[in-house]
C-alpha cells in the first residue's frame, strides 16, 4: 500500500511540475511578444482644428461613434472596464486626460496618431485591447477633430494601473485565438481616406468599421464568438441579411436607441448600445443602408 501511495505522490508531484514548467513557457513567450517594439515608422500628423464645430464634431466622435468613454470612463480618467478573474485577466483603460497620473500628459499629435490608428505607444510598444483595427479607418478630419476635442476634456488626477493578462489569456494569444496585440496585425501602411458625411452606404461603412460594429460582428458582420470576451458574454449577433433579414428600418432604430430586439430579447449589456443609440438619425440610416447591401452569410462565418 505504501507504494502506491509514493507513486501517486511521485504522479502528483510531477504533474505539478510539468504545469509549473508549462506555465513559465506561457509567461515567457507572450512577455518577450508584449516587449516587442515596434518601429517608428513615420506617424502622421493631422491637422487639429480650433473651431467649436470641428471641437463638437470631436465630442461626439468620442462618446457616440469611437466610444472612448466605455473603456477609458465617461471622464476620459481611466476605469477596470474588463475584470474576469485571475485566469482571464482584468483590463484597464487608462487615464487619457492632461492630468496628473495621465499617460498622455505629453503626447503629441504624432504619438495620438500612432496611439490610435496603430495600437503603438511613443515608446514603441504595443497597447493590449486597444481597438486599433477599428480606428485604422478613421480619417484626418475625424481624427483632428477627436483630438481637439480631447484637448478641451478637463483634466483628471488620476493614476493608471497596469493590465493584467492572465494565463488563460497568455495561452490564447500565443495559439493565435486571442488578438490581444492588434499593433501585430496592422501594416504600418495602412490607409485611410475621407468618405463624404451623408446617407450612404459607403459612410455606414465608415461608421460600422471605426465605430467597432466589425470589431466585434467580425469583418464580414455575421457575428459569432467574439475572441477575448469574459465568459458569459454572448456570441455576437449575425448582422448580415442572413440574420436580420426581417428587421425593417424601423426595428432596427428601435433596437439601437432601446436595445430590445423585434422579438423582445434584449442587447447584453457588453454591446455598447448605451453609446450607440446617441447616434444621430442620418448616421444610424447610414449604418441600416450598409448592413442591407452586404452578402448574407451564415452565423460566426466572418
Amino acid at each position: 500500500m505504501v507504494w502506491l501511495v509514493k507513486r501517486i505522490a511521485f504522479g502528483v508531484g510531477g504533474l505539478a511540475v510539468l504545469i509549473l514548467l508549462l506555465l513559465a513557457g506561457v509567461y515567457g513567450f507572450s512577455s518577450r511578444r508584449f516587449e516587442r517594439s515596434f518601429p517608428a515608422g513615420r506617424p502622421e500628423s493631422p491637422p487639429v482644428p480650433t473651431d467649436p464645430a470641428a471641437i463638437e464634431r470631436g465630442r461626439h466622435l468620442a462618446q457616440v461613434i469611437a466610444k472612448c468613454g466605455d473603456c477609458h470612463g465617461q471622464d476620459l480618467g481611466g476605469r477596470v472596464f474588463i475584470d474576469a478573474g485571475p485566469m482571464i485577466g482584468r483590463v484597464y483603460g487608462p487615464n487619457i486626460t492632461k492630468g496628473k497620473g495621465s499617460v498622455a500628459e505629453s503626447f503629441s499629435v504624432a504619438d495620438w496618431e500612432r496611439v490610435i490608428r496603430h495600437g503603438i505607444t511613443p515608446e514603441g510598444r504595443a497597447l493590449k485591447i486597444m481597438p486599433s483595427e477599428d480606428f485604422i479607418h478613421m480619417s484626418d478630419s475625424d481624427l483632428g477633430a477627436l483630438l481637439a476635442y480631447l484637448r478641451t476634456v478637463p483634466p483628471v488626477d488620476r493614476g493608471s494601473e497596469p493590465t493584467v493578462v492572465g494565463p488563460l489569456s497568455r495561452a490564447l494569444y500565443l495559439a493565435g485565438k486571442f488578438p490581444l496585440l492588434p499593433a501585430e496585425r496592422l501594416s504600418p501602411s495602412a490607409g485611410h481616406t475621407e468618405v463624404p458625411v451623408g446617407v450612404t452606404k459607403e459612410y455606414g461603412e465608415y461608421l460600422a468599421n471605426v465605430g467597432g460594429c466589425t470589431g466585434c460582428h467580425g469583418p464580414g458582420l455575421s457575428g459569432g464568438r467574439i475572441p477575448g470576451t469574459p465568459p458569459g458574454v454572448p456570441p455576437a449577433q449575425n448582422l448580415t441579411p442572413a440574420g436580420i433579414g426581417t428587421w425593417t428600418e424601423a426595428d432596427f432604430f428601435r433596437t439601437l436607441r432601446t436595445g430590445v430586439r423585434p422579438d423582445g430579447s434584449h442587447i447584453n449589456a457588453f454591446m455598447p448600445w448605451m453609446s450607440a443609440r446617441n447616434m444621430t438619425d442620418d448616421e444610424t440610416r447610414a449604418i441600416w443602408f450598409y448592413l442591407r447591401s452586404v452578402p448574407p452569410r451564415a452565423a460566426g462565418t466572418m
